[in-house]
């Protein structure tokens, strides 16, 4: 069994009722590839997947494509990339339109049961009939259409006859039903469009209320597991299935979605944001995609620790985004490499070094509770380096425990310095800061103490590099979505020059370091030996403070 689900959900508990009825248990994930997956989709990915697992069973991977519009191969192959990223694998993987001839011979058998028929009222007509919460609606004046009547034009929409919108094919329920999804809803619409797995097949298409439960009918799903907005639409998924004269039925299970502060997961405004160009694509690193998430660096064992936190519930909440940011900085503090960056560069000269003198000093890449650490590098430290511009100050603040004036602090795995002086250009602004070293106090072999200890890194043989930092897309917690450009954080990034270690140079995208007192950071899928980018996935420092 899965042991990422920390306590037993409400889900494992109906799924455990059902054991006798259904020993082999099967689920199925069924994203829409008309966009990325974001990390609301990854939540359903996380339940349907891990589910089967738990209980022994298998999960299928089925692309919902009954909307050939804005779907097409390229969120396809995304998909199915994202959902190997994330660790999981699917038993089968189905397309919706795998099933159109059945769903056609099923409508043509609702037809002919007298439970369906076709209705020529457009979709500002059928919106006017079907009535409101409070009062009942009107039957269309096409509702009592014969048999033979609805056959012959349903037929006739498959062959094209007709344009797009000019009639649906609608189950016959009840017009005054308390449940608008019942209310005669549309099975098949006409849409003249390609589609990217079936061309010019069909210029007719089924509804997802009726496609879906056949699929799984089909497939074989023993449990339905989808988001609670579908809890409403569960009398209609199953009159489906009993109209359809299934004898296997599946078991719809709705749980509530993921909903994170400061963030906006509807694939409608995250495509707004991506095709006005208000974003840099939908793996921009502040996108909520997974494949911009990946390009942030976050780890997707962070990404499930954090599902596993936010839990599985039956009604609606708001999880915090810093929760997200905590489970990345406790997952990337235990596994990524340390290393040494200076984001604004300041120059430091050590008067007292010779010029064509350098020493390797050790450092430890990943520090293990109670050991010496998982493998070290060694830096050439040398006359003349880097260190932090704000790791300096002319006119240092109380409590300023770096470089100031006579000060002295330790250089990180090196020696203790002290300022001397500093070089100012024609605005007064700090170029350079000198300093003079104390042979005497090479780190791990001198136990003289002072209060500050500083990164730096060697000016000769230094990397050039660009870093960006990402901050929220959207400052505040409730997004006004009708104003949704308007609403983006123009400071969410920043972007600085400075340098890291040589041995960064060769850094590849998804492998994550801690840059010393800086933050955590992953290479670019845009950096190159020569141009190196590296993108800051979360700081150092941690405001959410979890829950006992």
């Amino acid at each position: 069994m899965d042991e990422s689900f920390t306590s037993r959900s409400f889900i494992e508990e109906l799924i455990a009722e059902d054991y006798e009825k259904y020993p082999h248990v099967k689920t199925r994930f069924p994203p829409e590839p008309n966009g990325y997956l974001h990390i609301g989709h990854v939540k359903a990915m996380w339940v349907d997947f891990s589910m089967a697992e738990k209980f022994g069973g298998a999960c299928n991977l089925r692309f919902d494509d009954t909307n050939p519009v804005k779907e097409g191969v390229e969120y396809v192959e995304a998909i199915q990339r994202d959902i190997h990223w994330m660790g999981f694998d699917w038993d089968k993987l189905c397309f919706g339109s795998d099933y159109f001839d059945e769903c056609f011979e099923l409508a043509v058998k609702l037809i002919k049961k007298g439970v369906a028929y076709v209705c020529d009222l457009d979709k500002d007509q059928i919106r006017e009939y079907r009535g409101t919460l409070t009062e009942p609606g009107r039957n269309s004046p096409y509702r009592d259409r014969t048999v033979e009547e609805n056959l012959d034009l349903f037929y006739r929409m498959r062959a094209g006859e007709f344009e797009d919108g000019a009639r649906t094919l609608r189950a016959k329920i009840d017009m005054a039903s308390p449940n608008i999804n019942m209310r005669d809803p549309a099975l098949y619409r006409i849409l003249h469009r390609s589609h990217h797995q079936t061309g010019d097949k069909w210029c007719i298409y089924p509804m997802y209320d009726f496609a879906h439960p056949i699929q799984d009918a089909l497939e074989g799903v023993t449990h339905s597991l989808c988001s609670l907005e579908y809890e409403a639409h569960r009398p209609l998924y199953n009159w489906v299935i009993e109209q359809c004269e299934f004898e296997h039925k599946p078991r719809q299970i709705e749980f509530a979605r993921l909903n994170i502060t400061n963030t906006v997961m509807s694939k409608r405004y995250l495509r707004m944001m991506v095709e006005t160009g208000a974003v840099a694509g939908w793996d921009d690193p502040r996108m909520p995609t997974l494949c911009g998430m990946r390009r942030r660096g976050y780890p997707a064992d962070a990404i499930k620790d954090f599902l596993a936190r936010a839990g599985v519930a039956k009604a609606d909440s708001v999880v915090d985004a810093a929760m997200l940011e905590h489970c990345v900085r406790e997952n990337l503090n235990a596994n990524a490499d340390r290393a040494m960056a200076v984001t604004e560069p300041l120059k430091l000269i050590i008067d007292n070094w010779d010029e064509d003198r350098f020493e390797d000093v050790q450092l430890a890449n990943l520090p293990i509770e109670g050991g010496e650490g998982r493998g070290a590098h060694t830096v050439r430290f040398g006359k003349e380096l880097y260190i932090e511009r704000e790791d300096f100050a002319v006119e240092p603040p109380k409590k300023f425990f770096r470089l100031k004036p006579e000060g002295e602090v330790r250089l990180k795995g090196a020696y203790i310095v002290k300022c001397v002086s500093w070089d100012t250009d024609e605005n007064g602004s700090v170029t350079a800061v000198h300093c003079t070293y104390d042979p005497e106090t090479k780190s791990g072999e001198c136990e003289r103490k002072v209060k500050g200890t500083i990164h730096w890194v060697p000016a000769a043989e230094a990397a050039p590099a660009e870093f960006r930092l990402y901050e929220p897309l959207f400052k505040d917690e409730s997004i006004d979505t009708e104003h949704i450009l308007e609403s983006i954080d123009p400071d969410s990034i920043k972007v600085l020059q400075g340098f890291v270690e040589p041995f960064l140079a060769e850094a590849q995208p998804g492998v994550p370091y801690q840059f010393m007192r800086v933050g955590y950071f992953t290479a670019d899928l845009d950096s190159k030996p020569d141009a190196l980018v590296f993108n800051r996935t979360v700081g150092l420092k941690d405001s959410y403070k979890p829950q006992n």
